[in-house]
């Protein structure tokens, strides 16, 4: 087979997290695939800052982001910017992640070059085009121009086919991201627990992680949000609430103002990646609505209550490992306390992570060979 230049595009943390280890194993065929790695800096620092944790870097940096854009705005810096890259390099099949609009941009510019597209994390839908938005019209566009859909579960497999997909342009593979789980080193995990350390919060067997930082949750939503962390920490004095705080100021400025007097929550900067993971390895609870945290949480049997309405991973939900919440301020409260008011033993799950082994890169790789063959 002659080698095949696969460009690899994506731009915030969440996608260098499910897109390193594809990369890691394609660079193992260094005589099969040129890998070129091409950061749109969606997220600036924080995707660059996730790359080096996997010891990658990118070949490309686009650099796409202005303060205070519209989506309209983005979309069209992002396919000007990816414009360049294709004129600029011979492609053969671009790889892209989940629902972003880097996502979007990087099938549609490889679309119109008529380069294959091969979309990780495919299959993902809530049939809601407000919930999440703008990611659920994203995904679905991506995959009306995907020639290889690496779906986590049957159930995306049945949502694409439900779609007029063809079944043999679809591959079920596990999510990515408890693969990136498996790339951390114990060493690794133990300058997390010295990061926290260094920050005065002690990491036991009383911790609560949430992160909210969702689009649909801005507003209203997000006071209720906060209403609810307020009683909890209140209520739960002797446990530690941890909040990893995301930069948009919509999100940054309420919490801080609302949040930052009590002496039990902590109010953190965006984490690294390995910090994040300990976090989950060792939280009693975990509220969110992201959708990694979502995949990640059943890993270490946490309880994970999700701050969304609707949510497109729905065997979380199915296996038992989540519990949809949504923004609404008693549900948030009953069912953390259900949790809250037990013993961190009594809260662990059995169940089964229903979103992978860890094996995902692996058969991805061995796909797309099989699909140059």
């Amino acid at each position: 087979m002659e080698k095949k230049n696969i460009l690899v595009v994506f731009g915030t943390r969440p996608e260098v997290i499910k897109l390193a280890p594809v990369i890691l194993e394609l660079k193992k065929c260094p005589d099969r695939f040129n890998v070129i790695v091409c950061n749109t800096e969606q997220q600036k620092e924080l995707s660059n800052q996730t790359l080096s944790y996997f010891g990658l870097k990118a070949d490309i940096n686009l650099d796409c982001m202005k303060p205070n854009q519209s989506l309209l705005e983005i979309q069209t810096r992002i396919l000007t910017a990816l414009n360049t890259v294709f004129l600029s390099n011979k492609i053969d099949a671009t790889i892209v992640q989940g629902d972003t609009m880097t996502v979007l941009c990087g099938a549609l510019a490889s679309f119109y070059n008529k380069i294959p597209v091969f979309h990780v994390e495919a299959g993902l839908r809530s049939y809601d085009i407000y919930e999440p938005f703008p990611e659920e019209v994203m995904r679905q566009m991506t995959s009306r121009v995907t020639e290889l859909n690496f779906a986590p579960t049957e159930k995306n497999r049945q949502a694409l086919l439900k779609e007029d997909i063809k079944d043999e342009k679809i591959h079920v593979v596990g999510n990515t991201v408890i693969d990136a789980l498996f790339c951390l080193s114990e060493a690794t995990l133990s300058k997390a627990n010295d990061f926290f350390a260094s920050k005065g919060i002690s990491i036991n067997d009383k911790l609560v992680l949430i992160t909210a930082h969702r689009r649909e949750n801005h507003g209203e939503r997000i006071d209720r949000i906060i209403s609810a962390i307020e009683h909890l920490a209140n209520k739960y004095s002797d446990h530690t609430f941890v909040i990893p705080v995301h930069p948009n100021p919509n999100v940054k400025d309420k919490i801080h103002s609302k949040l930052s007097k009590y002496s039990n929550i902590n109010l953190l900067e965006p984490l690294d990646y390995p910090n994040l993971v300990y976090l989950m390895k060792n939280a009693k609870l975990i509220l969110t609505d992201s959708g990694g945290i979502q995949e990640e949480a059943p890993s270490f049997g946490c309880p994970t209550l999700v701050m969304r309405y609707e949510t497109e991973r729905q065997e979380g939900i199915d296996a038992g490992v989540s519990v949809l919440v949504g923004a609404d301020y008693d549900k948030i409260i009953s069912e953390s306390e259900k949790v809250l008011s037990s013993s961190f033993e009594q809260t662990r799950l059995k169940a089964v992570n229903p979103y992978g082994d860890g094996t995902s890169s692996i058969k991805i790789k061995q796909i797309i060979d099989k699909y140059f063959e």
